[in-house]
């Protein structure tokens, strides 16, 4: 599945995964985010945290309706405001996407698997 956007020179395809690991690497720049967190994968209620290699795991991009949607599983830093961890994930994503890629972000959805204390590189 991929992402079309018109220009006036021609159509651009852009591969989801491409877009999935952009949006998860700019994720990770942001404060108060301890990690990716795989969408599928919950054991005992429990999150794993994903390495760099797999974070479009951590994330889904999806076209509704003409429009580009992407959901974010995170992990949050204990201690942080959820709510404000999630905000600045969902606008530093959607710029990152305007401004690099050219993609017009419709809906940037944030799921907050876990809170963790953080991780250590």
């Amino acid at each position: 599945m991929s992402v079309q956007i018109s220009t006036e020179l021609g159509k651009i395809e852009i591969d989801t995964e491409v877009i999935a690991t952009f949006a998860g690497a700019v994720a990770m720049e942001c404060y108060g985010l301890v990690g990716m967190s795989s969408r599928r994968t919950m054991k005992d209620g429990i999150a794993d945290i994903l390495r760099r290699e797999n974070l479009s795991r951590g994330v889904e991009v999806r076209n509704e309706d003409n429009q580009t949607v992407i959901d974010l599983y995170i992990i949050v830093s204990y201690g942080t405001r959820i709510s404000e961890v999630a905000h600045s994930v969902q606008e530093r994503v959607k710029y990152a996407l305007d401004k690099m890629l050219g993609l017009t972000v419709d809906e940037v959805n944030i799921y907050v698997q876990g809170v963790r204390g953080e991780m250590s590189s």
